[in-house]
């Protein structure tokens, strides 16, 4: 009805809009070719190197008493996978997809070691120290096989294939459960000594997300830096707790999670040693080893192709082109192929935690993770001086993940602004793949625990490894369901699929060179491109 006075104004047109489409996340203060100043970059720097520590004291931590080792054996491994972590990082930077990736220990390789350690073949070994090598050796020839899978599908551009066909729809529940699928490691670590991980997680949202809007003046340092104005204030409350005789008396399994002096990493590590390959002495083979050794190799492959494409977007990238996620994933296969060589007991795939590090601090520079990486050399070779940071009690760590992890997963989530959010497919398609990606791998866990075996439980153990590896990984399941979903529903209605999935948006990131800011983030430098037949 027109006229009338004193009703309410009509909202502006500008006011109703939805937000942009953003192919590239604005508000990062550093992208990944615009470094920081050296001071700032070297502290960034070393914050990455914290963060990555807590992956690589727990899964050693986990695996080496059950192969038999010692305290000694455990810092060496620690100090082993550092050491190879800051290769491989390098690696990544420099030859691989060039993100500010940081490539560590990867939990997914965990269960297959698992299954190597309980092999009848180790059993009758008397000796623990001897055990522990022999088990180490038969890991090491079974990542030597399985770094194959990578190196071959990665650089015979296999993967850009398989890729190409990824939809902003289809990315979306794979990179979700990449940081969300992992939330047994955080608020549940935190809880096994609350006193220390709740006042972590409580400092790092108070130090990231108020102080900055409060004190205006230097708000980046306090969010850029909250890791490291965090983690000392935390940890050295827990070192007073422990000469103050709080645990004195506690369980053991609460003194061994909120006690300082437990870990036993800095008795145990050398003053310095540079870790070499065949420390462990000659890899062996055994090939129901390599089978299941190679499924998680495939897992990692599927899971870091989502941390890829969540790094690329904290770091103000273009989607990652099909040609350099190839490329990554066959540096990531030489990345396991020198896990193996140097023996550090476990895979390597993209840190999930340092990805969710970059939106945290929204510094994506490729020069900080860098770095980083010479950090964790550096440390790895000053055996005691790295010991010591790595012995910060782990439900600190595990108070970073509730933040890291959740950025991460929201970073996949993300991906919905090219998709249409008002389609029944849609709809279909991202609510079966993230509830099937939560539900069968806990299917998958729960039987584990009960029964001490996985559902699949027929006489090959090699086969049964396979498929339990393959569907207790929640970012694959989620991702396979949701890729298998996109390409095959509803096709005859291409053009109108082709939006509704937001593939269009990604069209111009189908090739290497169809948009200039890709070269620029993604080529490699002396025009090593030439090299690659996946680019």
């Amino acid at each position: 009805m027109a006229g009338g006075g004193g009703g309410a104004a009509a909202p502006k047109q500008d006011e109703l809009q939805p937000h942009p489409v953003k192919d590239q996340l604005p508000n990062v203060s550093y992208c990944i070719t615009s470094p920081p100043p050296w001071p700032e970059a070297i502290l960034l720097g070393f914050q990455h190197f914290l963060v990555m520590l807590g992956t690589t004291v727990i899964i050693p931590t986990a695996l080496v008493p059950q192969m038999g080792g010692g305290n000694d054996e455990k810092a060496r491994v620690v100090q082993t996978l550092l050491f190879v972590a800051g290769i491989n990082t390098l690696l990544q930077t420099f030859l691989g997809t060039r993100l500010p990736a940081v490539i560590g220990g990867s939990y997914t390789f965990v269960m297959p070691t698992i299954s190597i350690i309980l092999a009848g073949r180790y059993s009758n070994v008397p000796d623990p120290s001897e055990r522990f090598r022999r088990i180490m050796r038969g890991t090491q020839g079974a990542l030597i096989v399985a770094s194959a899978l990578q190196i071959i599908v990665g650089f015979s551009g296999l993967w850009r294939n398989v890729t190409r066909y990824l939809s902003p729809l289809s990315a979306v529940p794979l990179v979700a459960l990449v940081g969300i699928g992992f939330y047994e490691l955080g608020f549940p670590g935190v809880a096994k000594c609350v006193e220390i991980g709740l006042p972590q997680l409580i400092l790092l949202v108070v130090f990231s997300q108020y102080i900055p809007h409060v004190m205006h003046h230097v708000r980046h340092v306090f969010d850029r830096f909250a890791v490291i104005f965090t983690v000392p204030i935390v940890w050295l409350y827990a070192y007073l707790l422990t000469v103050g005789g709080a645990y004195r008396h506690a369980p053991p399994k609460t003194q061994f999670h909120c006690r300082t002096d437990r870990s036993g990493l800095v008795g145990g590590a050398p003053w310095i040693r540079v870790p070499y390959p065949f420390q462990w002495g000659a890899p062996t083979f055994d090939a129901g080893d390599a089978f299941a050794m190679m499924a998680a190799s495939f897992v990692a492959l599927v899971e870091s192709t989502g941390a890829f494409i969540v790094v690329a977007r904290y770091a103000s990238a273009t989607p990652v082109p099909p040609s350099v996620l190839s490329r990554g994933i066959g540096w990531q296969g030489i990345g396991i192929l020198l896990d193996g060589l140097f023996g550090t007991g476990n895979g390597s795939s993209v840190s999930v935690e340092n990805a969710g590090l970059l939106a945290l601090t929204r510094v994506g520079s490729r020069r900080v993770v860098q770095i980083a990486a010479g950090f964790m050399i550096f440390f790895s070779v000053l055996g005691k001086f790295g010991a010591v940071f790595a012995s910060i009690p782990l439900p600190i760590f595990a108070a970073l993940y509730c933040i890291f992890f959740a950025y991460v997963g929201a970073g996949g989530l993300s991906f919905l602004q090219f998709c249409n959010l008002n389609s029944f497919r849609t709809f279909f398609i991202l609510g079966f793949s993230l509830f099937m990606g939560l539900s069968v791998p806990q299917y998958f866990n729960e039987y584990t625990s009960v029964a001490g075996y996985g559902p699949v439980h027929t006489g090959a153990r090699w086969f049964n490894d396979i498929i339990n590896v393959m569907f207790s990984s929640k970012p694959f399941v989620a991702g396979i369901v949701a890729y298998i979903l996109d390409n095959t529903l509803y096709r005859h209605d291409d053009h109108a699929v082709r939006k509704d999935r937001g593939y269009h948006w990604w069209d111009k990131f189908r090739s290497f060179r169809t948009d200039t800011r890709s070269e620029e983030f993604y080529s490699l430098p002396y025009n090593l491109n030439k090299f690659f037949p996946s680019v």
